[in-house]
């Protein structure tokens, strides 16, 4: 049976992404919090990074429950980022944080790149990773900007590269690594089990890779968010030097795809930075989509789907959005006329559903059964279409959640 439930899954996202008519609108719908919330206190998010025994069981019970298309293993090692003293990230568990045991992690914005580094960024890249980068964003590890700095010049021996590696800095450094590494593979061997277990139980994964917009990553992880709106202003070619650096550094990274054999290839990008208002149409063009559009047409190139989730508002980008390769890709849309998005973007590419978390949580049942039944309206007719929440669902009364699934696999058929 579970074999049998497996191949339907598969058959039918394959036929949405084709750009067909499916069988069955397929469900995909992420999720945070919630498996846990509905798990009566019992297990928090904080399990999901410190305990993933207990936080496996949750999320077996929550595919048991809904049924959903796709499997998430949204599972992290909280360890890790308690050894690296992570200044990025604020999470449950954390020595000193502010985010409650029941709340997913939240990101802040250090300043981790000077204006005028942009030059040691491109010269570079690796030194400014491990002299500037890491100690500023890891402060656990910031013995590492000690190796190789300054690096051996001239006749080279063991002795004198010694110098270079192994300061009592970055010995403390090697040190935490290796815990972090003891760490990782336990939570990576914890998520490969919980995988297999939803692979049994005929889950096909939702992902099997996770890129990130060439822009954000200079936005998110080197100038941030308010720096790099003034980079545009006063450094516009070295922001898009930077963008597409990034976008070609990612292409090399992805390149593992042409080797593996996976059931599933697909790469979600969340876009973070280019939502309406955050810059305008031609500056989207030039900083955000056009280096982006090398990354999507590359994996297209490997047989990778490239599953592409706009976040913010994207009523005015849907013109520019339009011509991604046909029947290769899948779109999702937090705030948009979803009737606008399904007569450009969704000609060719598979687009999802926007359903609101708000009604999910507020929201009378019959309110959720009418708007699932009016989203389908809009989106089915044609093919080309996946159901999703506008965002990761978090806080959700379970009567709201069930009448949503079931609304979705009884009204989504043909």
């Amino acid at each position: 049976m579970s074999q049998e439930k497996f191949a339907e899954r598969m058959h039918i996202t394959n036929q949405a992404i084709a750009h067909e008519e499916a069988d069955r609108i397929p469900i995909w719908c992420q999720y945070g919090t919630t498996p846990y919330l509905l798990s009566d206190g019992i297990v928090t998010y904080r399990d999901s990074m410190y305990d993933h025994e207990k936080a496996a069981e949750a999320i077996i019970k929550f595919h048991q429950d809904f049924q959903p298309d796709a499997q998430l293993a949204n599972m992290v090692s909280g360890k890790i980022e308690d050894i690296a003293e992570t200044a990025v990230l604020d999470w449950p568990g954390r020595e000193g944080g502010n985010v409650p045991d029941e709340s997913i992690y939240q990101t802040l914005e250090p300043e981790l790149m000077m204006e005028d580094e942009y030059d040691e960024l491109f010269g570079d890249f690796t030194g400014f990773l491990l002299h500037k980068y890491i100690p500023r964003a890891f402060p656990g590890l910031a013995g590492l900007g000690k190796v190789l700095n300054p690096a051996p010049t001239g006749y080279m021996y063991a002795g004198q590269l010694a110098n270079s590696l192994f300061s009592p800095d970055a010995v403390s450094a090697y040190e935490k690594l290796i815990e972090m590494a003891k760490a990782n593979a336990e939570c990576q061997a914890a998520i490969k089990k919980l995988q297999g277990t939803l692979f049994g139980m005929g889950f096909p994964p939702l992902l099997t890779g996770v890129g990130l917009m060439p822009y954000d990553t200079l936005s998110n992880y080197f100038r941030h968010t308010v720096d790099t709106f003034e980079d545009l202003m006063f450094q516009e070619e070295n922001v898009e030097r930077a963008v597409n650096f990034f976008a070609d550094l990612q292409i090399k990274n992805l390149q593992y795809f042409r080797f593996v054999d996976m059931p599933v290839k697909r790469v979600m990008f969340w876009m973070h930075k280019g939502m309406d208002g955050f810059m305008n149409a031609e500056q989207f063009e030039k900083f955000y989509w056009a280096p982006f559009l090398k990354v999507i047409n590359a994996l297209v190139d490997m047989g990778v789907t490239p599953v592409i989730y706009t976040e913010g508002p994207y009523n005015s980008r849907l013109e520019q959005m339009i011509g991604l390769p046909a029947g290769k890709c899948v779109v999702h849309f937090e705030e948009v006329d979803l009737q606008r998005a399904k007569d450009t973007v969704g000609k060719d590419s598979c687009i999802t559903a926007n359903f609101p978390l708000y009604l999910l949580e507020y929201g009378t049942k019959q309110q959720v059964v009418d708007e699932v039944k009016r989203q389908i309206d809009i989106g089915a007719p044609g093919g080309g279409f996946i159901w999703e929440t506008n965002a990761s669902i978090q806080n959700v009364k379970r009567e709201n959640l069930e009448a949503m699934y079931d609304t979705v696999r009884e009204y989504g058929r043909k």
